[in-house]
């Protein structure tokens, strides 16, 4: 009989599930299917909750048709971070609309707290920012009880939730995801009163926290067909999973991923350590497994990160493409990276996707997206090519708001199919650049996890990773990134650096 882990992947734009051997790490089946999105207003961001549940059920049933059902020993959940749903506690029913992590309509409200900003600092290791979940939960609940709504019937939770509760009816939330809701002590690794008082949560409608490995429940009948009894046997963020399969916990490996946004986490053994990255504008997470069996670190112990948080890359990209004229179904970065190899450089132009305004290292919501430096000589291929450089540039910042640490950095997400965007960016780094053989690194990531749980070993990071080596000289790379800088600012609404003749 064949050991299989059923992992899902909910991200932004699709749920992906795929099959993976729980001893050699190899994919035997893989399958995806989109998630809608919509933007109601300017700064909102809506999903629906029940067109994701559907979404990682048409992709589970597809992955799970060519395969036996008594060989999957269990299931593993990675998905997007910060997104909220609420549900009905009898009935299971979403009660409106998923706010997304890229959700900016509680930016205002965010800016009135600096009260709390040491408080909630010292014992989330974040800032208040309408990226995270508790402001976007404080917005549900007031609009729900403005609705009539007793909040004593109501739950709330971030994706990872409410995915457990349609599997197996738990409401739990793993300890990573709840380190970015702005609600948990990373000290104690629980919901902090001061907190939910800050944020108007009461603790009732919240799911209780529980460690990567769970326990999460076992699959309920008519959940998934065949597997009814299945364990839920790891839960990890998204962005948490990708650092797992690359580094499986190595304190010097540290990972881009470029999706509809973008994160840049290392690892730090010490939440001392990972705190002082707050001058830098980072964040500090519970990024690794808190229980894992066998040892990455004393049983219950959270690991924690730095990490950078980028608002808008690949979304950048998608909509450059849109405006540029791509054709339907192409993927915005594949046809951008064909336009912009007619240009040898942006030709002067920079391009900064401030859309929900700017993440780290800035952590500026009221930035606007810009393009310029254009001129009567501009080219659509030199714009192409500004749209990839933005994504590149805005990892260079975060990168050199880390400062050293990493020994390795290792790529992945759907935008690094794009060799010229890999090239660039380590052309802008000044150092070498692994990209990761797999495009399904936070499927993989929980899967692993998921198998070191079950049968006590985790299949070995995905290996023939492709190198990129810096191809420019210092003064090219100081001149770019100058430029890139002077675009940022105008963004921001800054004066400009002085310039010389």
């Amino acid at each position: 009989m064949r050991r299989l882990i059923l992992s899902i992947d909910q991200g932004t734009t699709s749920s992906k599930v795929l099959l993976m051997c729980a001893a050699s790490g190899d994919v035997l089946a893989e399958s995806a299917a989109p998630v809608g999105i919509t933007y109601p207003r300017p700064g909102w961001v809506e999903q629906d909750a029940t067109d994701i549940w559907n979404s990682v059920m048409a992709a589970a049933g597809q992955c799970l048709s060519g395969a036996t059902a008594a060989d999957v020993i269990g299931v593993a959940i990675s998905n997007q971070r910060e997104s909220v749903v609420a549900w009905h506690a009898t009935t299971g029913e979403a009660l409106g609309p998923v706010l997304g992590w890229q959700d900016s309509r509680t930016a205002a409200w965010c800016a009135t707290q600096g009260a709390h900003d040491a408080l909630i600092r010292e014992r989330t290791g974040l800032q208040v920012d309408a990226m995270f979940s508790a402001p976007k939960i404080r917005w549900l609940l007031a609009d729900l009880a403005a609705r009539g709504f007793d909040l004593a019937d109501v739950r709330v939770g971030t994706i990872d939730s409410w995915l457990i509760y349609r599997l197996t009816g738990e409401h739990l939330i793993e300890a990573g995801n709840a380190s970015r809701t702005l609600l948990l002590n990373t000290k104690t690794v629980a919901w902090d009163d001061d907190l939910l008082a800050i944020f108007d949560v009461p603790r009732s409608v919240l799911p209780e926290v529980r460690p990567s490995t769970g326990p999460f429940g076992s699959l309920r009948s008519g959940a998934l067909d065949g597997l009814a009894g299945i364990p839920v046997a790891a839960v990890l963020a998204d962005s948490h999973s990708a650092l797992y399969h690359h580094g499986q916990g190595r304190s010097g490996v540290g990972k881009a991923t470029y999706g509809t946004g973008s994160s840049v986490m290392l690892p730090k053994r010490e939440r001392k350590d990972a705190t002082l990255a707050w001058w830098c504008g980072l964040d500090t997470i519970a990024a690794l497994p808190t229980q894992p069996p066998g040892g990455l670190g004393a049983r219950g112990v959270p690991q924690f990160a730095a990490e950078g948080n980028i608002l808008t890359s690949g979304a950048g990209l998608d909509w450059m493409a849109r405006t540029l004229g791509a054709p339907d179904g192409m993927p915005g970065g594949a046809f951008l990276t064909e336009l912009a190899t007619t240009e040898s450089d942006a030709g002067g132009v920079s391009f900064v996707p401030a859309f929900t305004g700017l993440g780290a290292p800035h952590w500026d919501r009221d930035a606007t997206g810009t393009l310029t430096g254009i001129t009567g000589g501009t080219t659509r291929g030199n714009i192409a090519r500004a749209a990839l450089d933005a994504v590149a540039h805005q990892v260079a910042d975060v990168i050199e708001a880390v400062g050293t640490g990493a020994d390795l950095l290792v790529a992945d997400g759907g935008a690094t199919r794009s060799e010229l965007l890999m090239q660039t960016q380590a052309d802008l780094l000044g150092r070498p650049v692994e990209v990761s053989a797999s495009p399904h690194a936070s499927a993989l990531g929980v899967a692993d996890l998921a198998a070191l749980v079950l049968t006590g070993t985790a299949p070995a990071p995905t290996k023939n990773r492709i190198v990129y080596l810096p191809q420019i000289g210092d003064d090219e790379r100081l001149a770019r990134r100058v430029a890139w800088r002077q675009a940022v600012r105008r963004a921001r609404g800054q004066a400009l650096y002085p310039t010389t003749t």
